[in-house]
């Protein structure tokens, strides 16, 4: 090849290196535009939910209710929290635990008790995940949590929006390795499916179904119907919604909370 075709040669891979790199530039920035957009689109789903199931009402209130037999009390003021539970035992003790921004305490016959790490690890997960099921959606604009829209499907007939909700490992809990999936319905934004894998006590997945939502004092309340699916090695939590329509879940239980009381504080 002679002097003058080498240069020519040279200057033609030079400009299409440089239109592939154009490419590849524009590609990552429609790429990073829609991620974006997904995660506005997700962001503003939620806040929309969070103000049709009760909004500013959840930053300034007591909330009560029975659950399997246990007494629950969730109080919001600010950045202060008080999340309570309390029960009579099998011999007769009034047990009551108690999750604040401090951490958590027992009480048994109104004195404190001494409890190792283990323990209170334990009372306040156990805790905190009634009061955080109870209290949806609120909790999907805590810190940690990152939210992904994955667009539009139908259930039993009705449109829903698809949201993927993941943890940071910072400010995620334990359990920030699960994955929640959550249906809102198009027009109305209420919250009416969930579903979560989890990694304690062996793993597995859960679906839940809202039923009976009623507005209590400004902010709506549901019970579930909670289902497993019927091939317990499925993890996948995005295709539930799949799997309820082919009729592949199944009841495991119902989770309904009593005796709802809301009253806003001042």
């Amino acid at each position: 090849m002679k002097l003058n075709d080498l240069f020519l040669f040279g200057i033609l891979i030079l400009i299409w290196s440089c239109g592939a790199e154009k490419q590849d530039a524009s590609s990552d920035v429609n790429i990073s535009k829609n991620s974006i957009q997904e995660k506005n689109k997700a962001q503003e789903i939620v806040d929309q939910s969070i103000a049709k199931h009760g909004g500013d009402l959840y930053n300034n209130s007591l909330i009560k209710f029975t659950f399997r037999d246990r007494q629950y009390k969730g109080r919001k003021q600010g950045n202060s929290f008080e999340y309570e539970r309390s029960w009579t035992d099998s011999i007769g003790q009034q047990i009551r635990d108690v999750l604040n921004n401090g951490g958590l305490y027992r009480e048994i016959n109104g004195k404190r008790v001494e409890l190792d790490s283990v323990w209170a690890g334990k009372y306040a997960n156990s805790i905190n995940s009634v009061l955080y099921f109870a209290l949806l959606p609120v909790h999907l604009n805590d810190r940690a949590v990152i939210k992904e829209y994955l667009g539009e499907v139908n259930i039993k007939g009705k449109p829903y929006h698809k949201i993927k909700v993941t943890f940071e490992q910072q400010g995620g809990g334990k359990d920030f390795e699960d994955e929640y999936m959550y249906w809102f319905h198009r027009e109305e934004y209420t919250m009416d499916y969930l579903a979560y894998n989890y990694q304690t006590d062996g793993g597995g997945a859960r679906f839940r179904e809202a039923y009976n939502m009623r507005n209590i004092n400004g902010i709506l309340f549901s019970d579930y119907i909670n289902y497993k699916p019927k091939d317990e090695s499925i993890l996948n939590v995005e295709i539930f919604d799949q799997l309820l329509e082919k009729g592949e879940l199944e009841e495991l239980s119902r989770i309904d909370s009593e005796n709802v009381e809301v009253i806003i504080l001042k």
